[in-house]
């Protein structure tokens, strides 16, 4: 529950500002502390330049001029980052928004900003009551207010190369990589199971359901404390449903085996973390959503814009490589003893690879750079992987081909798209199986 807690403060947007803005505050009491010592000890002013102090009405002066900007700064840097989520939400996807939220460069600028600010605040508070007629305290403060300049330069130019759709679509796909590369590495670390000999047997027993209490959707759920709490309670779990499900209030959660009733049914419940809204944790369905939304958008009547259709599924290739080459679900888990603890399903790749482009292929069934796109990354997917992936590939494309077929696609459109179709037919090792557009497949293929 506790880890839960923290995933989600460290996930918010206030949590860095509020950590900067603290050790500020006790930056700023630690530097009152060396100018007082300085004070007592006036001979330490010999090795000091006389450019680095000040005296009571001008470090007033400084400290109050530099709080102002550093506000002023700040203002700005909220109007920026207006500005921004507005373009994403309009343009790319109220998905996308998290991943400017939720970015660390931003927020530390904030943090930085915040940080400064309360240092030059309470150092002008605690200036009042100093003993002496110097002050060094001044000549930090503008350090400071230096490093927060260069941070509100490189925000600008963050903000510019955050609007780049481009940028942004490398960045989902990079996180969406790293959210798959945790899940299997946590995997790996409990060596988890693609199947399990005695589960049939296990689940077919009686069962009992806990529901959930809360409405929302499934951020995280601890599958190493559920094995921990099922192995202490002598249970079986299954969660019932998978990583970014929204779940209402009664909805079942987990069903377990092994016992009538439970003492610590909120302790199992408690590891299945549930907000408000749809959040990527490690949630690589959603990470390739936000892909396939922002490549549906792009090719709208108000954008119209194919090539960002195609950048974004070049990108969503790219994760289905990556996924094809080890992603094997592994729904149990079991204990030191090797029993069978938890059972928790996550998507199949025909399922990651379906929910990749069936909305795009929908939506641009008719344009023909939008389905060369869907048809080469296919290619690339194909062809980087082993057979049971390219017999997976040519499964989908068969679906592909369906679509294509229903199109008046005119003669070079018809003939570019057979061209790459060939070429994909010939990465699953179906070379003769296609026989192009408006012919079908061969018997053997079906």
């Amino acid at each position: 529950m506790e880890k839960n807690r923290f995933l989600q403060v460290r996930a918010s947007f206030w949590f860095i500002p509020l950590i900067y803005g603290m050790i500020a505050l006790l930056l700023a009491y630690v530097s009152m502390a060396l100018d007082q010592y300085a004070s007592k000890h006036t001979e330490l002013y010999d090795y000091i330049p006389d450019l680095f102090l000040s005296d009571m009405q001008l470090a007033q002066t400084i400290l109050s001029s530099i709080a102002t900007s550093l506000l002023t700064m700040t203002t700005i840097t909220f109007s920026s980052i207006l500005v921004v989520l507005t373009t994403y939400a309009a343009q790319f996807s109220p998905r996308a928004l998290q991943n400017f939220t939720s970015d660390r460069s931003s927020q530390r600028v904030l943090g930085m900003f915040t940080g400064g600010f309360v240092y030059t605040i309470v150092l002008l508070l605690l200036a009042k009551g100093k003993s002496g007629d110097l002050f060094i305290v001044p000549a930090l403060a503008i350090g400071v207010a230096f490093a927060c300049l260069a941070a509100f330069v490189y925000f600008i130019h963050h903000s510019v190369a955050s609007i780049k759709v481009s940028n942004l679509i490398f960045q989902i796909a990079s996180k969406t990589m790293k959210a798959w590369k945790e899940n299997y590495e946590e995997d790996q670390s409990l060596n988890a199971m693609r199947d399990y000999a005695g589960a049939e047997e296990i689940t077919s027993g009686i069962d009992r359901q806990l529901k959930s209490k809360k409405a929302g959707y499934i951020q995280h759920v601890q599958v190493r404390e559920l094995i921990q709490a099922a192995e202490k309670s002598k249970i079986t779990i299954k969660v019932e449903k998978s990583l970014g499900s929204y779940v209402d209030e009664g909805t079942p959660l987990l069903t377990y085996w092994g016992q009538d009733e439970l003492s610590d049914a909120d302790s199992l419940l408690n590891q299945i973390l549930i907000i408000p809204e749809q959040e990527p944790v490690r949630d690589v369905g959603f990470g390739i959503q936000k892909l396939s939304e922002i490549a549906i958008r792009s090719i709208s009547p108000a954008f119209n814009d194919p090539y960002t259709t195609a950048n974004a599924v070049e990108h969503i290739a790219r994760i289905l490589t990556r996924l094809g080459k080890s992603y094997t679900p592994t729904p149990y888990y079991t204990d030191k003893a090797q029993r069978l603890r938890v059972i928790f399903h996550k998507p199949s790749f025909e399922d990651l690879l379906y929910k990749s482009f069936y909305l795009i292929r929908h939506h641009g069934k008719e344009d023909t750079a939008v389905m060369h796109s869907i048809l080469s990354a296919l290619t690339i997917v194909a062809e980087n992987n082993d057979k049971e992936v390219k017999d997976i590939i040519w499964k989908f494309s068969c679906y592909i081909l369906e679509g294509l077929q229903e199109v008046d696609w005119i003669s070079l459109d018809r003939s570019y798209l057979n061209h790459q179709f060939q070429k994909l037919a010939h990465a699953c090792c179906r070379d003769g199986q296609f026989e192009g557009i408006k012919k079908g497949l061969s018997d053997e293929s079906k």
